[in-house]
């Protein structure tokens, strides 16, 4: 496991399908990421779209449109496929979410800090 690492929770915390947000203290200062559990994989990106900058969550851990196939930005309804990040449709189309690094171990789910 890397050297800088912040815990963010386990893996039975975040079902398959669910995304969940979180607020972390870091050397340079709170951070807002957010993870996605979907097909047996974990995405992890910067709660902050490319258009505003403003958070995408509309309520707290909501990130994904109503299908759960999409990550929906609450300001602007842009979408932004999972596994990479990349807006498909709205005022930010062909930018991307910035993706953050975690780590597994032990079944707890780690950022990564630089």
């Amino acid at each position: 496991m890397g050297g800088n690492i912040k815990p963010l929770c386990s893996l039975k915390d975040l079902p398959e399908g669910c995304s969940r947000g979180f607020s972390v203290n870091t050397p340079s200062g709170y951070e807002d990421v957010f993870l996605v559990h979907k097909n047996s994989r974990l995405f992890a990106y910067r709660n902050s779209c490319p258009h505003t900058g403003g958070p995408l969550d509309w309520v707290p851990d909501q990130f994904l449109n109503l299908d759960g196939d999409l990550i929906q930005c609450a300001t602007h309804d842009a979408l932004f496929r999972i596994e990479d990040g990349t807006c498909i449709a709205g005022p930010c189309a062909g930018k991307a979410l910035s993706p953050v690094p975690v780590e597994i171990s032990n079944d707890r789910i780690f950022l990564v800090l630089d």
